[in-house]
């Protein structure tokens, strides 16, 4: 059996603090749906996967907080997450420690955050203080869950919160474990004491205070048991939680399921800094641009922007290897796309020009009010994608040239495929450039990798 922390061992310095002044936020369960009222445009945050991987601490989650409320807050960005694993005492990067992790874990079988990386979780406080810190910056946090319930709490045969007697032991399936993190068994859904399990962490969870809860190893393969367990427990905790299925691609098949169920979807695998991670992207999103609607978001994963890689998974600490054009296509295509912007580098750590990529009003209007999103071609190493304001009345258009030929390439849209006709004023969105009004279409050469943004106006 792997070690666990003294937490368990012992029984008794657990105290039973964690489960303390587990109330409600609101005084009943949520209605149907009305999760969808909580992400009513893309979310958007900083996650600590893409520099810290399973390692992140309390000290750098402040540091990344005091930064967004200082820098970010005002144009939008608003949740801190904390991601993998923080309920390992022992965990390290480039490829987690699954020979010999200690686990925090209370009575009842959940994961409560390790005291020696986070200290203001010591007498069974969890993250309770942290997400104080984060909301008294007028800020919002979130964590990184594993689906399914933990392997030592099937192991030691723990009680179930909520339940005459049910155990951990008997809920769970050793069918559709995780491949690449053995910490927890699949809950089987149809077990009486499976949804108890969940409602016990969403409870513990909502009395923390936190806002967002990422749920991994949940959309591929699609877990539909357990993503409606999930649903019922944020529903009837009384805290309105965001909710974030990962990895990707999630089927195209559960689409009608997961907008029922979720606020933002993962389409890919995790994308890094390289140029492929992008196109592939591009080719996943065409599935699901009938499906970018107000509180349900297919989701274009963490962007790997900024300083990245310090205590990482993929390479050494670095500042991204994307190039700038490349920057301004990913995060052209993240936000007229109206994909949730979750920031992975560093952010204490940035330069100028990753700063200037988070905070241009325009573009952050385009991706809060841009509605009616569809891609116009995408061939040839072409792509246009467009979106309009339907108050402003104002097009969006992107054009990218994303083949990998050493020569320009001409990537031309005509009015009509816009809806638009006579003389049009256009505007550079990412240099606020005023272009010559134009008739007909907006042509542009872009060389490769390169991208434009503008905005149409009569």
């Amino acid at each position: 059996m792997r070690s666990i922390s003294l937490l368990l061992l012992s029984f008794l310095t657990i105290s039973f603090l964690s489960c303390k002044n587990e109330s409600k936020t609101n005084s009943g369960p949520f209605r149907q749906g009305e999760f969808k009222t909580w992400a009513k445009t893309p979310p958007m945050g900083w996650n600590s996967w893409d520099c810290y991987g399973p390692t992140v601490e309390e000290p750098e989650v402040k540091a990344n907080a005091d930064y967004m409320a200082e820098n970010l807050k005002e144009y939008g960005w608003e949740y801190i997450v904390v991601d993998i694993r923080w309920f390992v005492e022992n965990d390290k990067a480039g490829g987690y420690n699954q020979t010999d992790p200690r686990y925090v874990i209370d009575e009842y079988g959940r994961y409560l955050p390790a005291v020696n990386r986070f200290p203001s979780a010591a007498d069974g406080k969890g993250f309770k203080e942290l997400a104080n810190y984060v909301h008294n910056k007028d800020l919002k946090f979130g964590i990184h869950i594993m689906r399914g319930i933990p392997k030592v709490a099937v192991e030691n045969k723990l009680p179930i919160k909520g339940t005459d007697g049910i155990t951990a032991d008997q809920i769970y399936s050793t069918e559709l474990q995780c491949p690449w993190l053995r910490d927890n068994y699949t809950i089987v859904a149809d077990k009486p004491g499976a949804q108890e399990y969940y409602n016990s962490i969403f409870d513990m969870y909502a009395d923390w205070g936190v806002d967002f809860v990422k749920v991994d190893d949940l959309s591929r393969p699609y877990h539909q048991g357990e993503v409606e367990l999930i649903r019922n427990a944020i529903d009837q905790c009384g805290r309105p939680i965001v909710l974030s299925t990962s990895p990707g691609e999630t089927p195209i098949e559960a689409a009608d399921h997961v907008k029922e169920h979720a606020n933002m979807w993962r389409m890919v695998d995790d994308v890094w800094d390289t140029w492929p991670h992008i196109t592939h992207l591009m080719d996943v999103c065409q599935k699901w641009y009938s499906y970018i609607a107000p509180g349900t978001w297919p989701d274009c994963d963490m962007i790997p922007l900024g300083r990245i890689s310090i205590r990482g998974e993929r390479g050494e600490d670095r500042m991204t290897r994307l190039t700038k054009d490349e920057q301004y296509t990913l995060m052209t295509l993240f936000t007229i796309f109206k994909s949730p912007l979750m920031f992975g580098g560093d952010l204490p750590s940035n330069d100028d020009f990753t700063l200037s990529l988070l905070t241009n009003e325009e573009v952050l209007k385009m991706h809060r009010k841009g509605t009616d999103v569809r891609q116009i071609f995408q061939e040839d190493g072409k792509v246009a994608i467009t979106s309009h304001n339907p108050t402003t009345g104002e097009v969006y258009l992107a054009l990218f040239n994303i083949s990998d030929s050493e020569s320009t390439a001409e990537v031309s849209v005509p009015f009509d495929e816009l809806g638009l006709s006579g003389s049009q004023e256009v505007t550079n969105l990412w240099t606020g450039e005023k272009l010559d009004s134009i008739e007909g279409s907006f042509v542009r050469e872009l060389a490769a990798h390169e991208s434009i943004l503008v905005k149409l106006a009569n």
